[in-house]
């Protein structure tokens, strides 16, 4: 979920998002899975692997134009700009086959 640092980019890169709070930011987060991991430490790992491509997706999803994303998009800036959760566990309760979109 974005966080301040993310908020305070979108303020000054955006006019029209003068009014938007964290709140609003957060209202619907993004979930992605992870492989499986065993540690913490595993966990990053994995997420290190992707985080400049969730990084980017987060920043077209607020603001389209690459020129005003911060330079740096690497992991120790992402977890300062979203709250990061992992979950050990996910129920599909759904009774569809799974989809891969890329």
């Amino acid at each position: 979920m974005p966080a301040q640092p993310f908020l305070d980019w979108l303020h000054r890169v955006d006019p029209t998002s003068a009014d938007l709070t964290l709140a609003d930011l957060r209202r619907e987060p993004t979930i992605y899975l992870l492989p499986e991991y065993d540690c913490e430490d595993e966990a990053l790992d994995c997420l290190q692997e992707v985080v400049s491509e969730i990084f980017e997706e987060q920043l077209a999803g607020w603001y389209r134009v690459p020129s005003s994303w911060p330079k740096e998009r690497d992991l120790r800036t992402f977890l300062r700009w979203f709250e990061y959760r992992r979950h050990s566990m996910v129920f599909d309760l759904g009774t569809e086959p799974l989809l891969h979109q890329e």
